[in-house]
């Protein structure tokens, strides 16, 4: 088994995103752990559809996990963030893009988004992917054409990056290491950067 398999993951938020991931890591064999804001109950029919070791859990159940994916709108980051007990020693995948209701663009203070949501999970090493395809193109199969879907990532800490780069390569896409938080944000994040929304194929 890939070392990666043995790591758990959990989903924090299960709208479109969380719910794309979702099927694509438990498809892979990784052991799951899903979550939302109304409860385990509302889940169970989900995690029925999907055959493979995910269950519905409460959002601490979720947080408990290896990997965190933070499935959330980005009204609700800061507020969820909070509450967990403790973010140490987490990697936490951030596919979230810094639109308020109304198609509003957040106010970062000059950071990037994902800058923003690692100091609201203290001790945390965050990287940010998935965020730059629908929900849609992140559920399909990743193979097309004689290739695998391009998922793009970037974070501060090369050891997470690794770790998040082989789920990545696990569920079938090719992932694409754009550097730092900073630097590899920029081109990410939508609206602003260049690249979300773009449907690219990495050939064989």
């Amino acid at each position: 088994m890939n070392a990666n398999n043995k790591r758990t993951i959990g989903i924090i938020g299960a709208g479109a995103i969380g719910k794309a991931f979702a099927r694509q890591v438990t498809k892979a064999g990784y052991e799951v752990m899903i979550s939302n804001s109304r409860g385990p109950e509302t889940l169970k029919e989900f995690v029925k559809s999907l055959d493979g070791n995910i269950k519905e859990g409460s959002v601490q159940d979720s947080a408990n996990a290896d990997i965190i994916f933070l499935a959330l709108p980005w009204q609700r980051i800061e507020q969820v963030a909070s509450a967990i007990n403790s973010w140490k020693g987490k990697i936490v995948i951030d596919p979230a893009n810094p639109i308020l209701p109304g198609f509003v663009l957040a106010n970062l203070d000059g950071k990037t988004s994902s800058e923003v949501v690692e100091g609201w999970i203290k001790g945390a090493h965050l990287v940010k992917a998935f965020n730059t395809l629908t929900p849609q193109l992140l559920s399909a199969n990743p193979k097309q054409a004689g290739g695998n879907r391009v998922i793009f990532y970037s974070g501060n800490e090369s050891s997470s990056k690794e770790i998040v780069g082989g789920i990545i390569d696990k569920i079938g896409f090719a992932g694409i290491d754009l550097g730092s938080l900073n630097e590899g944000g920029k081109l990410q994040q939508f609206p602003g950067g260049p690249l979300p929304t773009l449907n690219l194929l990495k050939l064989d």
